[in-house]
């Protein structure tokens, strides 16, 4: 092992000058895209690589801050053991290195010093002292190399390193990839083929694990946990299958929007059934044209005595037939411009069948065939004259779904990390299986550097991935604003778990691109993590605006 003196420290020097660059950065151009204090919209427009690459910047910052925590963490408990020494040394290392060189924000596109106004002098103080030992002695070939063979030894565990968790968060992760081990992954492969729903029967055993009701308080019938226990629960299912570790997703978002913006009575007929797993929701508000654009949505809801009717199209909706309750966002004042006229409603409807997807009147959809993320189906949908009650309106107040909308995105983008975080590990889980197993040239194939390298990278890439999703969880369990936390999260993560999974595909040669091996559905599963809960360049723009307005 190449020895750094003390890690933590070397971390924490690291993480403090990077968010000194970052600063720096921040200043330079804060001078091109803001006059008196405010953002340009066309010169945000015009600097899009440089805003955009401020915000992987500081999301590189933020991570390493979170690495030096953990190290500092394990280190004063006594738990900084040699597979936590190398996994957080050869992810620091390459984190410092790609801070004074170059961070890709995907395969083709990387934001560099200069790109951001930074100076070679700038660097220079990242290069000495401790940051220095850490850039130069973190992510090396030996380092690669031992946490290899501390992986092997350790194959089956569920980390590969101790993230910093409670003895009641570890039990969890224990309990649950127990659940996926046992329930989901002998049958995921067959299922995604299939493109079948996942079977009621699983569905069932998680509202009886309480999957569905976690975060709810206990007066409706919920475990009153917090979103860091919605990481693990969300990672480890993921980790099983995605389609399986996103149910939890849709009653997360429904019970968000009624618990911050409901009225008690709402509170008190949904929440128990959402928590109970009897009442299944769908989120329903991106239209065709539109997409991330919420702001030009043009379903309309009319009232019409005791009921307001729908009429406008959606889609990309996730489990709609099944659902029974649909969170619509939709238009209730046309003169009202962007956000101002919409609203947000608690739509029931009966739960559909393959045969019969949507029977009620006013409601008919059709389903999306996709690559990958499949178990629950997706659907546009198309509502006509669609009859809401009255007392459905979320709050009984027109004009605030929007606003009610926003207070769910944190906890949503802080989920959406955590499930890009299990289908990483799972790629890392096949690809190390496979590396073993494989043998080449009288050897397996995982003896070879540039395998082993990858296996190193993708678990040091998972754990960095794993301590920014948990501190945006913290700082949201702590009522602190957190929408830049949580978008620097999904940013990363959906980024590692695809890197993961092309990675893991590459690690099984030929045999990755065919459909009986499970690293296929998971690289089609991994894509659309850059994509759903806002695109990557979509997180990007919110990290940035953030910073550039602070």
């Amino acid at each position: 092992m190449a020895v750094i003196g003390d890690l933590a420290a070397s971390l924490k020097e690291a993480a403090e000058k990077a968010v000194a660059l970052k600063e720096k950065a921040k200043a330079q151009i804060a001078s091109k895209v803001c006059a008196e204090g405010k953002l340009l919209p066309a010169e945000m427009t015009a600097q899009q690589h440089a805003t955009h690459g401020l915000a992987w910047f500081a999301t590189t910052a933020e991570t390493l801050t979170q690495l030096a925590d953990l190290a500092e963490r394990l280190s004063a408990e006594g738990r900084l053991g040699d597979m936590e020494r190398l996994v957080l040394s050869v992810a620091g290392g390459e984190m410092a290195r790609q801070i004074v060189s170059a961070i890709p924000m995907n395969q083709a596109e990387f934001v560099r010093p200069a790109d951001l106004g930074l100076e070679q002098a700038d660097l220079v103080p990242m290069q000495e002292g401790a940051a220095g030992e850490l850039l130069r002695a973190g992510n090396t070939r030996a380092n690669r190399a031992e946490l290899v063979a501390l992986m092997r030894e350790a194959q089956g565990h569920l980390t590969y390193g101790d993230c910093g968790l409670d003895e009641m968060l570890d039990d969890m992760r224990e309990h649950m990839a127990r659940f996926s081990r046992e329930r989901v992954e002998p049958k995921a492969q067959e299922w995604h083929l299939a493109d079948a729903y996942i079977p009621m029967d699983i569905i069932g055993e998680l509202a009886e694990l309480g999957v569905f009701g976690l975060t709810i308080p206990e007066e409706y019938g919920g475990l009153a946990m917090g979103k860091e226990a919605m990481c693990v629960v969300s990672e480890e299912l993921s980790r099983g299958w995605i389609a399986v570790g996103s149910l939890g997703t849709r009653s997360e978002i429904a019970a968000e929007l009624i618990l911050t913006g409901g009225t008690e009575a709402q509170k008190e007929r949904w929440l128990p059934a959402i928590a109970s797993g009897e009442t299944l929701p769908t989120a329903v508000f991106t239209e065709p044209n539109h997409g991330s654009d919420l702001a030009h949505l043009t379903t309309r809801a009319v009232r019409d005595g005791d009921v307001w009717r729908i009429t406008g199209n959606k889609t990309w909706i996730t489990h709609a037939a099944r659902a029974d309750l649909m969170t619509l966002l939709a238009r209730t004042n046309p003169d009202e411009p962007g956000y101002k006229g919409l609203s947000m409603f608690l739509a029931e409807k009966p739960r559909g069948t393959e045969e019969n997807p949507f029977p009620v009147e006013g409601l008919t959809g059709t389903e999306i065939p996709v690559l990958g993320y499949r178990g629950m189906k997706e659907f546009e949908l198309r509502f006509e004259n669609f009859a809401v009650p009255a007392e459905n309106l979320l709050g009984e107040e027109e004009g605030q779904g929007f606003k009610q909308l926003m207070r769910t995105f944190e906890a949503a983008r802080i989920q959406t990390a955590a499930r890009a975080i299990g289908v990483a590990q799972s790629a890392l889980d096949l690809g190390l299986r496979y590396a073993e197993e494989r043998i080449q040239f009288g050897r397996p194939i995982i003896d070879f550097p540039r395998v082993a390298d990858k296996l190193a990278l993708m678990a040091a890439e998972i754990m960095a991935a794993r301590q920014i999703t948990y501190y945006a969880a913290r700082e949201k369990d702590a009522g602190r604003r957190c929408d830049m936390e949580a978008g620097m999260a999904k940013l990363l993560a959906a980024r590692v778990a695809w890197a993961a999974a092309d990675n893991a595909v590459q690690i099984h040669g030929g045999n990755g691109f065919a459909l009986e091996f499970p690293v296929s559905r998971v690289l089609c599963d991994a894509r659309i993590l850059n994509i759903f809960e806002g695109a990557a360049e979509i997180q990007a723009e919110v990290i940035a605006r953030r910073l550039l307005e602070s």
